[in-house]
């Protein structure tokens, strides 16, 4: 994406993305935008060949370790998921009791509006921080980073308690997100 300073060479390789929402709002303190990540990610999986070992849904930025298999591409993947989960998103705020809907609207418009790169809301910045993930011990790291992320929020004591996360998949239970186990 343009920007992006980890640019995608190895369209079905594997990589660890970082995707951040616009001035690291913190959109996904309710529930309901966090679970259109995850309902977005298993259709992904069943729909789009993708495959997803590590995930974890911060306030403001989603961590994922995946691949996408042939014949769709990481790219390909990353620009619809974007521009879906970026409509449900505004659809919620416009259906849910939301106290920062005309706030958060504003915000999105703007960047919208500001970078000429959406038509009517912007939700997600344009890079993914994509690092591609070469060999096991790199895999363990980034994954061991994306579980112990809501434990350095101090939003939970241990990884497997925080549900927006693969954690639990790693414990010999069944998480939200349907994961390849690595």
């Amino acid at each position: 994406m343009s920007g992006d300073r980890y640019p995608i060479s190895d369209q079905n390789g594997v990589y660890f993305l970082t995707l951040t929402v616009i001035e690291w709002i913190d959109l996904f303190t309710r529930k309901d935008y966090s679970l259109i990540i995850v309902d977005s990610l298993n259709y992904c999986i069943e729909k789009k060949n993708l495959e997803v070992y590590a995930w974890v849904i911060m306030s403001n930025h989603v961590h994922l370790i995946c691949r996408v298999k042939p014949p769709i591409g990481m790219s390909d993947f990353l620009r619809d998921f974007k521009k879906f989960t970026s409509k449900q998103f505004v659809k919620c705020i416009n259906e849910i009791s939301e106290s920062r809907e005309k706030w958060l609207l504003d915000k999105f418009s703007f960047e919208a509006r500001r970078t000429g790169r959406a038509t009517f809301f912007k939700v997600w910045r344009d890079d993914n921080h994509a690092i591609e993930i070469g060999d096991y011990i790199r895999l363990e790291d980034k994954m061991e980073y994306i579980h112990n992320n809501p434990v350095r929020a101090m939003i939970v004591a241990r990884p497997e308690d925080y549900i927006f996360s693969s954690a639990i998949d790693y414990c010999d239970f069944k998480g939200l997100v349907n994961v390849t186990l690595y």
